[in-house]
């Protein structure tokens, strides 16, 4: 902090950060060194602003099918900027003009769900989630591409054949059921013996 000058008995303290309980001290110095500071002030609370951080790390994906799934990484208490603090979560399919806009009202909350029958698994999706208080609304995020989820295999997998190994095991093999834009990835395969 600055030095100030020895008659003057206020001084206004700057960049501080809104919301936010501060304490403050004086120490008074000369020529031979610095003295004791003075007992603390009383807790005061500086006035509620507009939040200016945007949650980080805005992704998602996965859920079940015609579910749109977003997540984020929370925004701190010390840069929520006042009470009523939420989010506010954006999206529109990608190519798409209008966006679509959904409030969260809690604080802790770092993931947002939206279902609808008619979206189509694994479609991309723009999204954003920014932040609002009771002074108002505050920064988005950058864009970022998120998909829907994926549906079921809609396939079962082809040329299934057994091999009989020994007394206890048979070797049974498949053709794997290639990727398909609309369903996603195969991440496992299941053998039923009867």
């Amino acid at each position: 902090p600055e030095v100030i000058n020895g008659r003057t008995l206020q001084a206004t303290v700057v960049d501080l950060s809104p919301w936010v309980e501060y304490e403050f001290r004086v120490v008074a110095s000369n020529s031979v060194g610095i003295g004791e500071p003075s007992r603390p002030s009383a807790l005061l609370k500086t006035k509620a602003a507009v939040p200016v951080v945007a949650p980080t790390n805005v992704s998602g994906g996965g859920g079940s099918r015609s579910e749109l799934v977003i997540t984020w990484e929370p925004v701190s208490e010390e840069l929520q900027n006042g009470e009523g603090f939420g989010y506010v979560v954006m999206f529109r399919p990608l190519g798409s003009a209008s966006w679509t806009k959904a409030v969260v009202a809690s604080v802790e909350s770092s993931r947002y769900v939206y279902r609808n029958d008619s979206i189509t698994p694994l479609s991309p999706f723009e999204v954003k989630v920014g932040v609002y208080n009771n002074e108002g609304e505050g920064t988005l995020s950058s864009v970022s591409i998120v998909y829907s989820g994926e549906d079921e295999p809609q396939m079962a997998p082809a040329g299934a054949s057994a091999l009989s190994v020994s007394a206890a095991a048979v070797e049974v093999s498949w053709l794997p059921i290639p990727w398909n834009r609309h369903t996603g990835r195969v991440l496992g395969y299941e053998v039923r013996g009867w």
